[in-house]
């Protein structure tokens, strides 16, 4: 793998709301918030992606055949992310755009802007944001978010790689570029023909890949899946990315995974990955080698 950039990882010793905030010193700070969502800082920025910090699908869901209680508390309420320039949500499934999260937390950062999918524009409006606060994107879009930040929108499968009447992708997957760095998020992701040379021509420094899998059983039930730890491994390889943190595990039973059984197995399949599994407890940094 190549050597142009590593995540190291240590002891997360300061509480959730203070990362919030631009300051990183060189290279960029990753926290895990649960399931698919992370919080970034860097020097100048400071971000949120996927953040679901509600029990709004407990309710959702209670007395169903997949109740969605969580097995790991909220790290931080939403109202408590205080300093973020930028929210990103890559789908409309709740526990990527939550409104019980969206809501109080773009409340709590009245500068911030909301980047999603343009074929959420309808769940987005019923979620009730103000226009001046959002940002829709498709697949295929590339601009500069602020002075220095990029951003590259990729199309992303969620068992299929769909798109509405006006053409638009409903999942999305996100290539962000800060400080000589670049972290692809890709959202509720399965492969698809031509996923590797996208996600390749992003050159990205560190892949952010959910790794539960899919079962027929929960696909029957309308829930589809996401990348197996062997399909992860091979994405990162295929697209030259070295490093990778495992994600989307641990807050739902029905449909969630081993985090060690899936470590072993990335590891197995592609030794030279530097991949680490998503912990709560844990301050990730990924700085350019010297």
């Amino acid at each position: 793998m190549p050597d142009r950039a590593r995540l190291s990882a240590g002891p997360l010793t300061e509480p959730l709301a203070a990362m919030a905030k631009a300051g990183a010193g060189t290279g960029i700070e990753l926290a895990w918030l649960g399931q698919a969502g992370f919080l970034l800082r860097a020097r100048t920025l400071a971000l949120a992606i996927d953040p679901y910090l509600s029990n709004s699908l407990t309710r959702k869901y209670a007395g169903t055949a997949t109740p969605h209680e969580r097995i790991m508390p909220a790290p931080v309420p939403p109202e408590a992310l205080c300093g973020l320039d930028f929210v990103f949500s890559t789908h409309r499934h709740t526990d990527h755009m939550d409104p019980e999260t969206l809501v109080p937390l773009l409340a709590a950062n009245d500068r911030a802007v909301l980047i999603a999918p343009q074929a959420a524009a309808g769940r987005i409006g019923e979620i009730g944001i103000a226009e001046n606060r959002i940002r829709l994107v498709n697949a295929g879009d590339a601009f500069e978010l602020a002075d220095g930040i990029r951003l590259q929108v990729l199309a992303s499968a969620h068992e299929g790689l769909d798109r509405n009447d006006d053409g638009d992708y409903p999942f999305l997957g996100y290539g962000l570029t800060l400080d000589g760095l670049t972290i692809y998020h890709s959202g509720d992701c399965v492969p698809y023909d031509g996923l590797g040379d996208a996600v390749a021509a992003l050159d990205a420094d560190l892949a952010l890949l959910p790794i539960n899998g899919r079962r027929p059983e929960l696909a029957a039930r309308g829930i589809p899946g996401n990348f197996t730890p062997r399909e992860a491994a091979a994405l990162c390889v295929s697209a030259g990315i070295p490093n990778l943190i495992a994600h989307h595990f641990g807050m739902f039973a029905f449909n969630s995974a081993d985090p060690d059984a899936a470590l072993a197995e990335i590891r197995k399949q592609a030794p030279a990955l530097n991949a680490l599994a998503a912990s709560l407890a844990t301050l990730y940094r990924l700085a350019p080698e010297h």
